[in-house]
């Protein structure tokens, strides 16, 4: 007899916690940015700096805390110059490419 899983009990998934590497993070942003989403890049900084640690991602980009869990919020619109610091402290780059026809 095979045994029903109910779906409220499976665990919740969180990416953050399989970012254990620079590549992990580059590989996961790198996919983010494909999706040409801003939303979705916004919600992949705060997973990356939820990873990383809120509190060091704040202090290294300059921001206190409740500024950053603000601007990274899924309903925010950061500034480029928010999500270039957020970057930085978090050590990835965001790099352009041209498109394929």
């Amino acid at each position: 007899m095979k045994r029903k899983i109910n779906v409220d009990d499976l665990p919740d998934f969180d990416m953050a916690e399989h970012l254990k590497t620079d590549e992990d993070v580059a590989n996961y942003l790198t996919m983010v940015l494909e999706e040409n989403d801003p939303a979705e890049l916004t919600l992949a900084l705060g997973t990356i700096a939820r990873a990383r640690g809120m509190t060091e991602v704040a202090r290294a980009s300059g921001l206190t805390r409740e500024a950053l869990y603000k601007a990274l919020r899924p309903t925010s619109h950061p500034r480029f110059d928010t999500i270039s610091r957020v970057c930085t402290a978090l050590g990835v780059k965001l790099v352009a490419q041209p498109t394929q026809t």
